[in-house]
């Protein structure tokens, strides 16, 4: 056995008879969550002596025990770092972090550390969820890596359950601010589109006919008139990969500062420049949900980043 692994046995009683495996675990290992245990069941991390083959809606029988392997959160090379976190909200069940632009949040291909991921290790000293799995522990939801704002984080399953939930059921508030090109006409309106992968460039996301990818819906509202641009509120009705950027590039007016779907125009590249501003004008500056622990009603606020705010002055009528 490992380090920082753990064995659990688990004895079906009367009370669970016929039950499906992952209702029956949950119901006995309460600091296990269903989704959790869901996951080890389908990484073979649950075994028992007298049972053949175990999937997660097998029924279980009174007497049958059960053994559950629990691997430690995370691997041992995914290392704790003490990165610098601005933390708007933290309690014993998740934490609320405002994100700075360029750190991105989990370790992948290309960033194997120094990411979101690491400075929470440091911080909360692992305890953090294991349902995202070994590279991603806690992270409910993600925005990219030169986007700013706030992004909340689950520090228990129990937590990460109900966010994933509310996440899915599209009950979270979530609302962007962006710098685009042009003055939006209208100015204010709804986005309602299909999104997936590009078929030009599979690193890229765009709009399809209906059917294809997953249904993506925004809400804009412009807030301010610059000098050939705007200030935009986005508020997302569902949360797909680069919905703002794509959905305002689809509307004729994409992020300043987008490498990827914000192509430079005329007049603009002086002030970036001058600036040094090198990524998507985006900000996520409200997060509302109910604490899926407490039912408490938390809504968090994040003011603009100075490179935006920066920006922002440069374009003023």
């Amino acid at each position: 056995m490992g380090p920082g692994v753990s064995i659990i046995e688990a004895a079906i009683g009367e009370a669970q008879q016929g039950w499906r495996l992952d209702r029956a675990l949950a119901d006995l290992l309460p600091d296990l969550s269903r989704e959790r245990l869901k996951g080890l069941i389908g990484e073979g991390q649950v075994q028992s002596a007298n049972v053949g083959k175990i999937s997660v809606s097998m029924k279980v029988a009174a007497g049958q025990m059960f053994i559950i392997t629990l691997p430690p959160p995370v691997p041992l090379d995914t290392v704790a770092q003490d990165i610098p976190l601005t933390i708007v909200h933290e309690d014993a069940d998740l934490i609320v972090i405002d994100k700075p632009a360029g750190l991105v949040v989990h370790p992948a291909a290309g960033n194997l550390d120094g990411t979101l991921v690491n400075a929470l290790l440091h911080h909360c000293e692992g305890r953090l969820s294991g349902i995202g799995g070994f590279a991603r522990p806690g992270i409910v939801h993600r925005i990219d890596k030169d986007t700013s704002g706030l992004l909340v984080v689950a520090k228990s399953d129990k937590a990460h359950e109900g966010l994933a939930r509310q996440f899915k059921d599209h009950s979270i508030d979530r609302l962007y601010a962006a710098i685009v090109y042009a003055v939006p006409n209208p100015a204010a309106g709804t986005v309602d589109t299909w999104i997936g992968r590009s078929d030009a460039d599979r690193k890229k996301m765009a709009v399809h006919r209906e059917g294809r990818g997953k249904h993506a819906v925004t809400h804009y509202r412009t807030t301010q008139r610059l000098r050939d641009a705007a200030l935009v509120e986005c508020k997302l009705e569902t949360g797909r990969t680069h919905q703002v950027r794509v959905h305002m590039h689809h509307i004729g007016h994409p992020l300043i500062g987008d490498p990827v779907y914000g192509r430079e125009r005329k007049g603009f590249k002086s002030i970036l420049e001058t600036l040094g501003f090198k990524r998507q004008a985006l900000h996520a500056k409200s997060l509302g949900f109910i604490h899926p622990v407490t039912s408490e009603r938390l809504m968090f606020q994040s003011a603009l980043p100075t490179d935006m705010q920066e920006l922002l002055s440069q374009l003023h009528v």
